[in-house]
């Protein structure tokens, strides 16, 4: 190739790129042009769909496009997940799920077919609802040491939504800490799992306040402690689990969305400062503040911060349970 025609070669590769540029710069621009899928890996119900509901409207209208909320449960969220994670990264197919549920699954799972934190990347966090330490109300116990005691008797069990999720680990490191002695048993959701503690079929139950302070409200299950560090007056006088013995003690359900990685940072940027104007818009933080979520928000890279600090902090308590799945 002599070089006259080597320049020639560069020259067209450099006019095509200068074309290109411009080109994905306009495209990004226009974002978006075509229907979002919301992507909650949880059946209807749970506190990941309530929140994506509550957002959808207004986030709708910001961006002049449906928004549309897909329930692909499985796999304790990671089928969900997954499908996100293989999507085209550019912003049509997001993840809203429990971030701290997220960050578990690679300590749980020994094949996950994706990586969280190469995989996907952060967009938002948007609210965080504490974990309730929930009986079924025929249990004889009114505050965590009278369920500690009752525990040793062997004849407590305890639903989990599923085996590794945010709840079971909240219930394991609660378990460890205050001496309790109770029987695990896994369902496929938090739904399934409060039904059965509503039904009296497990007595036992820590979950997400979102989907679980109604049957506490209606009297259909005996609220003994809150997971979080000071007491809300959403559910009057009840202790927190770190005043009832066990300093420190916080879990709790946080909401927040991932995209596929590879998706463009303006339409990281432009998500997420619309996903926290809808969050934080007044009719939807009311209607939240009502059911016990607190809105919580952070920028791409504090909410990828706040992913690996989860992951390493859970990643001690599988270990010290040694609670693996295949």
């Amino acid at each position: 190739m002599t070089f006259t025609r080597r320049r020639l070669l560069g020259t067209a590769c450099l006019a095509s790129l200068s074309v290109a540029a411009p080109l994905a710069a306009t495209a990004q621009s226009d974002w978006p042009t075509k229907p979002i899928k919301i992507v909650v890996p949880y059946p209807p119900g749970g506190s990941s769909d309530i929140i994506a509901r509550a957002i959808a409207v207004p986030l709708s209208q910001a961006l002049k496009q449906p928004v549309l909320i897909d329930n692909k449960p499985g796999a304790n969220g990671n089928l969900g997940a997954d499908f996100v994670a293989k999507s085209a990264p550019d912003g049509y197919t997001l993840l809203l799920c429990d971030v701290g549920a997220l960050a578990i699954s690679p300590s749980v799972y020994t094949k996950l077919p994706f990586d969280p934190s190469k995989d996907l990347r952060g967009v938002a966090m948007l609210a965080y609802s504490p974990h309730l330490l929930v009986v079924h109300p025929s249990v004889k116990a009114n505050n965590l040491k009278e369920l500690v005691a009752l525990s040793k008797t062997g004849d407590l069990n305890f639903a989990v939504t599923a085996t590794g999720s945010a709840p079971h680990l909240a219930g394991v490191a609660l378990e460890r800490a205050s001496g309790a002695k109770w029987t695990y048993v896994p369902y496929k959701g938090g739904v399934q799992a409060i039904q059965d503690t509503v039904g009296g079929q497990t007595q036992v139950l820590m979950n997400g306040m979102l989907a679980t302070l109604p049957h506490v409200q209606s009297g259909k299950l005996k609220l003994l402690g809150v997971s979080k560090p000071t007491r809300m007056p959403l559910v009057g006088d009840v202790p927190t689990i770190a005043e009832q013995g066990v300093p420190g003690y916080e879990s709790g359900t946080w909401q927040g969305v991932k995209a596929a990685k590879g998706t463009p940072d303006a339409i990281i940027q432009r998500l997420n400062r619309e996903l926290i104007a809808a969050i934080r818009s007044t009719d939807v933080r009311s209607r939240l503040a009502g059911q016990g979520a607190e809105v919580v928000t952070m920028a791409p890279a504090e909410e990828e911060v706040f992913f690996n600090k989860e992951r390493a902090r859970w990643a001690k308590v599988v270990t010290a349970a040694n609670i693996k799945l295949d």
